[in-house]
């Protein structure tokens, strides 16, 4: 199928949440933009920590997340990548298949433990008390929020130690600094620079500490995070960016920086390669160049296993040992976030064949919101049993692959083959138009004297159809019974702009709509979202859209149509005349009416009470105008005679010059 008619999913057995997917909002031309990283990493640095208690780090199991530098996030290419994140599955679906970040990438990037107890505890819905007992002294309110605590707050009061502190304050500057770690890396959220202090009971003890996986509780939240920004209605991103950002430059040959030194490959954790300067032309690199890069993505641009020359040489054996979870399908905890870890579906990172996966099961994340001192280990049974399992559950290295041609029939039935328009929406719109206009051009030229008359009324049809398309089109002309009205049509609406220009200086601070603040687009159709080359409104789902202008299905009439050569605009003391010369337009108009109706026997009441009500417009037009002038000439005496008004009111006579110009083009 034409993936111009259908980008997939063609069956939605897999990618069930297409509707809510942002790349149905970027298909149908609503662009979000980038999104907004929050990564809390820049001042880390500041804190300067004793030998001891860089040992109580490492003991907790965080002594090479320590290590890694603050890295400048490339918030386009972190934004593309979200747009072939796909919850349903844990996976990015890319032109080449499903990839993920696995628990063996974030042992390797992060050195952070993959095995080991799962990252839950006791909820806090207040900060003092857990912050008195952990720390020694509890926040102000203003540094508090709920069950969390301000990141400047930490580093204000624990960043540096005394020489002569007690090895009770070495411990809690430490579990501060620990609080800051996470919360400023791998768990940092998008509520800005605070941090939860449900994490701090879990650093009471540092050798405890270093026992539970860490790293399954970072890619559980960075799942969660992914899960959360792929939805359309979403513009942020939280989460370890960091591990997502240098994982696709291991594994994709887009966006990939050039290092100002040759890379030394057996740093280890291996983010390390990406420390320091970067060379590269990414300042003019926006979201729709990654997404095109994305969308036309080929197998050379992969690189399925990018650390099989690497060198770990700073890795513990447990670390080694604990790689093959890498392949375990189970599930990653990190206390109320629980998500899927599904390998199988990318067994090509792991140098296996890849099979048809199993259909995924469909589970609904909730929310786990508890009062505090609640534990959440009661309320995730389950869960936790499939962590237990994790070593039961590890993908087996003999399952006999499909061949590769089958595996991507299959592939590209259920997913979402590209995710930017190949065509922008306003060329396939005037494409449209152009087909529309040959076939009524072939049907009008279509001999009917020999059909029958079923086929005739057929052709017929398809005439009416093709005409009512291009009614508000170049190149179709009104018909006589309907020309009289759209003249009336466009010349009281040029009077009511004129009327509206004029009284808005007079009413401004009591319109509405100027405490608004927006255009007059915008007031009457709601925000735009730019496609391509167009603008389109968001709300009047009855409106018509030509390509130039948005006009309601009701009236259904041009504002303007195009000529081949556009009159050049009047000069700015040409104002009054042309608002006179709508007026009068009006007024004959008016009285031609009233002369046919007097013809036909018929009482001109109604006409008399309109021509009566444009004089009186005309002079609350000409009221306006003045109040409007005496306003300019208060506000510009001593520049009125070398400059008739200011820059910003030229602009806006020129606007309003470009709309009355529109609409008194005679077709």
């Amino acid at each position: 199928m034409d993936v111009l008619a259908n980008p997939g999913p063609l069956k939605d057995i897999v990618l069930y949440d297409q509707e809510k997917h942002v790349s149905s909002a970027v298909w149908d031309g609503q662009e979000r933009g980038a999104l907004r990283c929050h990564e809390h990493t820049s001042k880390l640095g500041e804190w300067k920590l004793k030998p001891k208690q860089i040992e109580l780090v490492e003991r907790a199991g965080f002594g090479f997340l320590r290590r890694i530098p603050a890295i400048s996030l490339d918030n386009p290419l972190i934004s593309a990548l979200v747009e072939r994140w796909r919850r349903e599955t844990n996976t990015f679906h890319f032109t080449v298949g499903e990839m993920t970040v696995t628990l063996e990438d974030i042992a390797l990037l992060l050195g952070l433990g993959i095995d080991g107890k799962p990252v839950i505890g006791l909820t806090y819905t207040t900060c003092s008390a857990v912050c008195e007992r952990y720390l020694g002294k509890s926040p102000a309110s203003n540094s508090a929020s709920g069950g969390m605590v301000k990141l400047s707050w930490l580093k204000d009061n624990f960043s540096e130690c005394p020489d002569d502190a007690s090895f009770e304050e070495v411990e809690r500057r430490t579990r501060a600094y620990l609080l800051y770690l996470v919360g400023s890396t791998i768990f940092s959220t998008t509520t800005g620079n605070k941090v939860p202090v449900m994490y701090l009971p879990l650093f009471e003890d540092f050798d405890d500490a270093g026992t539970f996986a860490w790293g399954a509780a970072a890619l559980a939240f960075l799942y969660r995070a992914l899960g959360n920004a792929s939805v359309k209605s979403q513009s942020t991103i939280c989460g370890c960016l960091t591990l997502l950002q240098c994982w696709s430059y291991y594994h994709l040959n887009i966006g990939r920086p050039k290092l100002n030194r040759e890379p030394i490959h057996d740093q280890f954790p291996f983010v390390l390669k990406w420390k320091g300067k970067q060379n590269g032309p990414t300042a003019n690199r926006d979201v729709v160049f990654y997404r095109k890069a994305l969308d036309v993505m080929k197998p050379t641009d992969v690189v399925w296993l990018p650390y099989e020359n690497m060198n770990g040489g700073d890795m513990s054996d447990r670390m080694r040992k604990s790689l093959l979870l890498g392949r375990s399908k189970t599930m990653l905890i990190s206390f109320d976030k629980a998500e899927r870890h599904l390998p199988d579906r990318c067994r090509k990172q792991f140098d296996l064949f890849q099979d048809i996966p199993a259909d995924v099961q469909r589970w609904v994340r909730k929310s786990r919101g508890v009062d505090g001192g609640v534990d959440l280990s009661n309320k995730m049974e389950s869960e936790l049993s499939e962590w237990e399992m994790r070593w039961e559950n590890i993908v087996p290295d003999d399952v006999q692959g499909v061949d590769e041609a089958d595996y991507m029939r299959w592939y590209l039935g259920i997913t979402r083959k590209i995710v930017g328009r190949p065509i922008s929406l306003s060329s396939e719109f005037q494409r449209t138009i152009s087909n529309v206009r040959d076939i009524l051009e072939l049907a009008e030229n279509f001999q009917i004297h020999d059909l029958d008359l079923e086929r005739g009324n057929m052709i017929s049809r398809i005439i009416g159809l093709a005409q009512d398309c291009l009614r508000d089109q170049v190149g179709v002309t009104a018909t006589p019974e309907s020309q009289q009205q759209i003249e009336l049509g466009k010349r009281m609406r040029g009077k009511e702009r004129v009327r509206r220009k004029g009284m808005g200086k007079r009413r401004k601070g009591i319109d509405p709509m100027e405490d608004y603040g927006g255009s007059e687009d915008e007031s009457q159709f709601g925000p735009l979202v730019e496609v391509g080359q167009m603008h389109l409104p968001l709300s009047h789902t009855n409106s018509v859209y030509d390509g130039t202008h948005m006009y309601d299905a009701v009236t259904k009439v041009d504002d303007m149509e195009l000529c081949d050569t556009i009159p050049q605009l009047p000069e700015t003391q040409d104002i009054h005349k042309i608002e006179g010369s709508l007026l009068d337009d009006t007024d004959k108009f008016v009285e031609e009416s009233k002369l046919q109706e007097e013809f036909d026997g018929e009482e001109p009441t109604e006409s008399y009470d309109v021509k009566k009500e444009d004089k009186e417009s005309k002079v609350e037009d000409d009221d306006a105008a003045k109040g409007f002038s005496d306003v300019s000439g208060e506000e510009n005496a001593n520049r009125e005679e070398e400059d008739e008004t200011e820059m910003g009111e030229s602009v806006a006579e020129s606007s309003s010059l470009d709309r009355r110009g529109e609409n008194t083009v005679v077709a």
